[in-house]
């Protein structure tokens, strides 16, 4: 069904749907030995029987494939101190892990140093999005810390007071 609208504007698309504020996470898997991650904001729980989350990898990542091959992977939520971790996980083709604390969940991927929750996963299901692809993990452990989730609103990053 077309309701005839005229094709939408990018860049107005995007001012709009960043008034809704997310949280922020960081995607991590073990590929062959090596630890691979990337920076990812839209995660969402999905089911409560049986336990599923989902998140969007952009088709362009290069992170992405490896996680994929992988076959598991943790989804670290971010402390709001942890802007600077954000940051480096967004970034193309650096040496992502360097100074950065992990220890391995139970599927062997990172769960990073500091980080307000983990949920680890194995991938359950890969559905193509547009630009993205929508991955749902079937969670196998999850943990939680106290402390106020880094927050990504209208382009940029602020913390949330409990």
């Amino acid at each position: 069904m077309s309701f005839g609208a005229s094709p939408i504007d990018r860049g107005r698309f995007r001012e709009v749907l960043g008034h809704f504020a997310s949280g922020v996470t960081v995607v991590t898997a073990l590929e062959e030995g090596q630890p691979v991650g990337f920076t990812c904001q839209t995660f969402s729980s999905l089911s409560l029987d049986p336990p599923l989350i989902l998140f969007a990898a952009a088709k362009t990542s290069t992170s992405w494939p490896r996680i994929s091959e992988a076959g598991a992977f943790c989804v670290n939520v971010l402390e709001a101190h942890q802007e600077p971790l954000c940051r480096v996980f967004a970034e193309t083709g650096a040496d992502k892990f360097a100074g950065v604390g992990w220890t391995q969940a139970s599927s062997g991927s990172p769960i990073l140093e500091g980080v307000l929750a983990w949920v680890d996963c194995e991938l359950e299901q890969i559905v193509d999005a547009g630009d993205h692809e929508l991955v749902v993990g079937r969670v196998l452990d999850l943990g939680a810390s106290p402390g106020a989730p880094l927050v990504f609103y209208r382009g940029g990053f602020g913390g949330f007071s409990i």
